[in-house]
């Protein structure tokens, strides 16, 4: 089964946010083996990434504002031809204060949810049902209208 690591600064404090969550990668888990790696936030941006680089693995996208604004479909292409190149996707969500440069260039895509500001839970929360989202439209599910 291919495998999906999600990277992510700070824990889930919001109990909305933990049951989103935990309802979207229950679901997910019948489409790939789903890993949630939580570092916990450091007091600057470059002890942050250094525990993010240590975690990279495979094909690696970054969540970033900066990013390109994609689709529900064009994630599901995304993360089906990377799944036939790779093992294992990385989606990295930083820390409040972002991440650095080496993130940015470790990463092959950097992926926007648009130019509005999400709080970090709920960008995960939001990564989580757009992957679960991914992996019905790949398998023809019938979820995505």
């Amino acid at each position: 089964m291919k495998r999906i690591k999600i990277v992510c600064v700070g824990k889930l404090s919001k109990q909305f946010c933990r049951d989103g969550c935990a309802e979207y990668l229950k679901r997910l888990k019948s489409f790939y083996d789903v890993t949630t790696v939580e570092l916990s936030e450091q007091p600057t941006v470059k002890k942050e990434c250094d525990e993010i680089v240590k975690r990279l693995s495979g094909y690696v996208a970054l969540m970033d504002v900066g990013g390109a604004a994609v689709s529900s479909e064009e994630l599901a292409e995304l993360v089906k031809t990377e799944h036939e190149r790779h093992d294992e996707i990385t989606f990295v969500i930083g820390g409040a204060a972002g991440v650095d440069d080496r993130v940015r260039m470790a990463a092959q895509k950097r992926i926007s949810f648009g130019r509005v500001t999400y709080p970090h839970q709920i960008a995960r929360m939001l990564l989580c049902e757009q992957l679960y989202r991914a992996g019905t439209i790949i398998k023809g599910v019938p979820y995505h209208k």
